[in-house]
């Protein structure tokens, strides 16, 4: 809890008084709130248990290009338009703070304390007084509805108008204090509105008081409340970003316990590499002090070398107990050789994980199973079986309303993804693949596989470099003895991004971010609505009412138990559509780092990069 003085205290009350009188009762402020039950820190903690609160601050920490990104031409991350530079979220923040030890709690950041309304309608935020942004002016109410309704508007990213759908309005209270409205009871709304980011109205304004349009900003910096501020860069090479010397945070009179342990070096520079084999070269040569590898090849046989062998350079596999979601060779459903379900689920046939993993991932892998793999909000978690009491309460109303989009296997057992293990084998996949290829009215003739109108059955695959070219080419001679024709285009990043914008693509390989406590995010996924904007992360162009349906299930969860039925719900139907052909996961994270760099316990749930670059540090800063 926060003491304020006699005055505030007044003003508080009356406002809460106001509120009431318009029926909005709202619980005790606190600076933490969990979507179920309380949050795992009290109020006045000191710092998370995951960090080192005596972490030396110092140093510079130097990355390469994180992913395939290996050019930027803006530094705006809001926007559809361009490639945001590496590092930019280091100048942003938002009202609240996850805890990455918990499934789903934040706690205030420039927020100081946060009050959920009884009703779970709508939630008050009461901003920091000492909370700056880069040019010395306050954090206002203001200046949060301005990002909540620049981000909703037509010049930002469609997918923030997805993710915030939920969220009616900000309204400004008084000067510190912004209150959020929602459309729906949805106990992830107050969290949600928690993680807006925001930055200041000021960004954009020209000298003679005109503003650039949000949707033009490009290399103007700017200005957030963050940690860091840009200090030189190299258009599409590298950028450096330093610590601000007036950054709010450190200097309270007592330390800011949701920032303890964290961001502990001066500089950040990120060099970006056009070729993943220079980029590890470059490692070697003592260029950049971490590398995340995501090649079980390359973690095998190419962090060798003298440098490893003296200690001078380490490598380690960092376990996580993240949920691995869904990687896989997605198919894009608004292409018709792709509409009927029986053709997709003949290509997960083609794809022979067991040698792959033998001969290309050094037994590094185990395989997609689910839409939330290794979580218990998978269908599959404790094995194949039937739906739960709670699962079929939510399928059969809607099998009876929309048969036609609920697969009949949804109330079995939870499949497996083929498999080539004894007793199965390729040669017996590729028989099924072509009675189903059969059924749907493929047949070989005339040296391809061929439609009822003569027409060849090719597509083609996109991916954005080179880094999977040799799993393909195993699947694609697996999909020749099927008669099928797939034709690979590589790209760089850039080009494959304005593509999958734009969704133009047969098959590309994606990867949906984990998530503990999945919420809002899946209608960008999933939903209807986003297949039909551009830029959505429903790449896949699913236009389901029951995927729609179950969706909203999720999203309003009162407890952990009907999230998990809602998940499992959803997983079956999304699993039993066959719209993604799975691939593999990997339970740990492989990290590779120079002996100076030092770091704390990981925390549960956590993606490598962002913690190497919030809670490591360097001995050298001593």
């Amino acid at each position: 809890m926060f003491i304020y003085t006699a005055f505030r205290q007044i003003r508080y009350f009356l406002l809460l008084a106001l509120l009431a009188g318009l029926g909005i009762h709202f619980a005790q402020a606190a600076q933490g709130i969990s979507q179920y039950g309380k949050p795992k820190y009290p109020d006045g903690f000191s710092y998370f248990d995951y960090v080192n609160p005596n972490a030396p601050r110092g140093g510079t920490l130097t990355l390469p290009n994180p992913g395939q990104r290996t050019s930027f031409d803006k530094f705006n991350p809001f926007t559809l338009r361009g490639i945001a530079a590496p590092g930019v979220e280091l100048m942003f923040e938002s009202l609240a703070e996850g805890s990455a030890d918990e499934v789903s709690s934040v706690y205030g950041l420039l927020a100081e304390d946060i009050q959920v309304a009884a009703d779970h309608k709508s939630v008050i935020f009461r901003i920091r007084a000492a909370a700056k942004f880069s040019d010395g002016t306050s954090v206002t109410a203001a200046d949060v509805k301005y990002s909540f309704d620049t981000l909703m508007g037509p010049l930002s990213h469609p997918r923030y108008k997805t993710t915030f759908a939920d969220i009616t309005q900000a309204v400004v209270l008084s000067p510190r204090e912004i209150r959020f409205d929602f459309k729906n009871t949805n106990t992830e709304l107050p969290i949600l509105a928690g993680t807006l980011p925001i930055f200041s109205r000021n960004w954009g304004k020209r000298a003679d008081g005109s503003t650039i349009p949000f949707d033009q900003l490009a290399f103007e910096i700017p200005i957030g409340s963050g940690p860091y501020l840009v200090e030189s860069f190299k258009a599409g090479k590298s950028i450096t970003f330093k610590r601000n010397p007036n950054y709010w945070a450190d200097h309270l009179d007592k330390p800011l316990n949701v920032r303890v342990g964290f961001y502990n070096f001066d500089r950040v520079l990120y060099k970006l590499y056009s070729d993943d084999a220079v980029r590890l070269e470059a490692f070697k040569a003592s260029e950049f002090d971490a590398l995340v590898e995501y090649r079980a090849k390359i973690w095998a046989k190419g962090y060798v070398g003298s440098k490893f062998n003296d200690g001078t350079l380490l490598k380690k596999a960092f376990l996580n107990h993240n949920g691995a979601g869904m990687q896989g060779f997605a198919m894009n459903l608004r292409r018709p050789i792709f509409r009927d379900p029986r053709v997709r689920q003949a290509l997960g046939y083609a794809l022979d994980f067991e040698w792959l993993n033998r001969q290309i991932f050094f037994d590094q892998y185990g395989r997609i199973n689910s839409y939330f793999t290794n979580s218990d909000l998978g269908a599959n978690f404790d094995g194949p079986r039937k739906p739960t009491e709670a699962e079929l309460k939510l399928l059969k109303p809607l099998k009876a309303q929309y048969p036609q989009w609920v697969p009949d296997a949804v109330f079995g057992p939870m499949p497996p993804p083929p498999s080539t293990a004894a007793p199965g084998s390729l040669r017996l996949n590729l028989r099924k693949a072509r009675d189903l290829l059969a059924e749907a009215g493929w047949q070989y003739r005339d040296g391809a596989l061929r439609n009822i109108q003569g027409e060849p059955f090719r597509f083609e695959m996109v991916e954005n470099g080179p880094f999977f070219l040799r799993v393909i080419s195993a699947y694609i001679r697996n999909l020749e003895k099927l008669g099928i024709q797939a034709d690979v285009r590589t790209s760089d990043f850039a080009l494959h991004q304005k593509r999958m914008d734009e969704y133009d693509f047969d098959m590309t390989t994606i990867r949906f971010p984990d998530s503990q406590n999945p919420g809002n995010e899946l209608w960008d996924r999933f939903g209807s609505q986003a297949a039909k904007e551009k830029g959505s992360d429903n790449v896949i162009g699913i236009q389901s009412p029951v995927v729609d349906a179950l969706v909203a299930e999720v999203t309003k969860a009162k407890n952990r138990d009907e999230l998990r039925a809602a998940t499992r719900a959803l997983d079956r139907v999304l699993w039993n559509s066959y719209l993604v052909i799975p691939q593999w996961y990997n339970p740990t994270h492989r990290v590779a780092f120079r002996k100076e760099m030092h770091y704390p316990d990981p925390p549960l749930y956590y993606s490598a990069e962002p913690w190497i670059m919030q809670n490591w540090w360097k001995e050298e800063a001593r």
